[in-house]
């Protein structure tokens, strides 16, 4: 594992993040290596196709063309969140099917998070929400300009998840005791850049 790791931050490859969406889709390319960084984030919108089986031929044409343009080595995507409305999960588990069929053309290695493992990853809280998600992303990769749709840096967010499990990095886990929120201290931006003050760029 060490000697994976050590040649991957080596290497700097290029992470494919996905955030799957039959309404919105958001996508992410992240460089890795040992100051990893944003190349491109954006999303695919979808609402002006009606037909499902046509925004299910959009989103693997979209994956397709990000794979031949950028040429990532790692491919990782969201998994799907099961919610009380089951039409949805399937909608999105297709959307999530499609996605993952067209990184596998290219022999990409594909690894699914759940959403709760990407916050905890990225905040160090599993129940953090977009907007934390995002202030997060903005400090540690020094984004400028805040995309439109959170789906775009939710995607950015499984990337830099991605990045953090195959080096090993990681957050402070948010210390939650007996069902109570984490504390101020422990849970806040300046701890956390204290402990780390080489994953935070200033602008």
């Amino acid at each position: 594992m060490i000697y994976v790791t050590l040649l991957y931050m080596s290497k700097a490859p290029l992470i494919l993040g996905i955030d799957p969406g039959t309404q919105i889709l958001g996508y992410a390319i992240l460089k890795g290596g040992p100051k990893p960084s944003l190349i491109a984030m954006d999303v695919l919108k979808l609402t002006k196709e009606k037909d499902i089986y046509a925004r299910l031929q959009l989103i693997h044409a979209k994956i397709i063309e990000l794979i031949e343009t950028y040429h990532p080595e790692h491919f990782a995507i969201e998994a799907p969140f099961f919610g009380k409305n089951i039409q949805s999960m399937l909608k999105l588990g297709r959307a999530q099917g499609v996605a993952i069929a067209a990184a596998m053309q290219f022999k990409l290695p594909v690894t699914e998070y759940a959403p709760k493992k990407v916050k905890q990853a990225i905040t160090g809280n599993g129940n953090a929400d977009k907007e934390m998600i995002w202030k997060m992303l903005e400090r540690i990769l020094a984004i400028k300009n805040q995309p439109k749709y959170y789906d775009a840096t939710d995607a950015l967010g499984v990337a830099l998840c991605h990045h953090y499990q195959i080096t090993g990095l990681q957050l402070p886990a948010a210390k939650v005791v007996k069902g109570k929120k984490a504390s101020k201290k422990s849970n806040s931006w300046d701890t956390f850049i204290t402990k780390n003050p080489g994953r935070v760029k200033n602008k």
